[in-house]
């Protein structure tokens, strides 16, 4: 299924300021979409995530059960030869998985062809917006949720698609539990089925946009926590205490060194009249 309409999507700045709207290229978004092949994809994609690690043991392999339980005649009951047979518990299991691959190969043009028609079912549902670009210096999550917010896609799955490897753009939106952030040349038809928004960067699509002059928004104030209050607060009742305590010192050192500079009172010396007033009396 084909049209011949040319799809417009919204463009915006990595800070979401409104753009003119961005033709996206007919060779890519031509309205081909093609339900079976994308089927194909998914099922495809879905089925080769699978380890196959699943195994349980046949009978020569559970441990035990050489000898036969009993004799063969006799003993009134059944014939037995081991007890790890399928019919005894703990024996063995019959017909079990066992380690296998579930990979499932699609040629390349199929997939080419299943990927353009989920980017076409996007475009038909006007979820598609370009961004210029997407110049990240550092990693920042409140930035890349704050373009997400003003692009009305908070409660959305979006799908970030950018031109090349763009690692600050990633670690940005790793913590994001709604946002998954990949190189344009990697997504598959899978991821685009799975969002609900796709972002994806000029540069990618083949028509960069030159930035537009815009003042960065003002991120949030670093989150102020209840430790951080109270000691802020115990601060604030020590402050009065210390100044009493610094007003005080100056006058305990100048005592002190008042003490220590005042020369002692010499004892009153004894005439010869009381000494010998003693002697007598003694």
């Amino acid at each position: 299924m084909a049209d011949n309409t040319t799809f417009q999507a919204a463009a915006y700045t990595a800070q979401g300021t409104t753009r003119d709207k961005f033709a996206l290229p007919e060779q890519l978004f031509d309205g081909t979409v093609n339900m079976p092949v994308m089927h194909q994809a998914v099922k495809a994609y879905l089925a080769n995530q699978r380890q196959g690690n699943a195994a349980t043991k046949i009978r020569k392999y559970v441990v035990g059960g050489n000898q036969k339980p009993w004799k063969q005649k006799g003993t009134g009951r059944a014939r037995q030869g081991s007890i790890r047979a399928p019919n005894w518990v703990g024996g063995g299991t019959v017909f079990g998985p066992i380690p296998r691959s579930y990979a499932q190969y699609v040629p390349r043009q199929v997939r080419a062809l299943a990927r353009k028609s989920a980017l076409n079912a996007r475009a038909r549902e006007n979820a598609i917006y370009v961004i210029d670009l997407f110049d990240f210096d550092a990693p920042k999550t409140s930035r890349l949720k704050g373009l997400i917010d003003r692009l009305g896609a908070t409660d959305q799955k979006v799908l970030i698609l950018t031109d090349g490897v763009k690692t600050n753009v990633f670690l940005s939106g790793r913590n994001l539990p709604t946002v998954h952030v990949m190189p344009y040349s990697d997504v598959s038809t899978y991821h685009i089925l799975w969002s609900d928004v796709v972002l994806i960067e000029s540069g990618a699509l083949g028509q960069s946009l030159d930035p537009i002059a815009e003042e960065r928004i003002a991120e949030r104030p670093a989150r102020v926590t209840k430790n951080a209050v109270a000691k802020k607060t115990t601060k604030a009742a020590a402050a009065p205490a210390a100044k009493k305590a610094a007003k005080k010192a100056p006058a305990k050192k100048a005592a002190k060194a008042a003490k220590k500079s005042s020369p002692k009172k010499a004892a009153p010396k004894k005439s010869a009249a009381t000494k010998s007033a003693k002697k007598k009396g003694k």
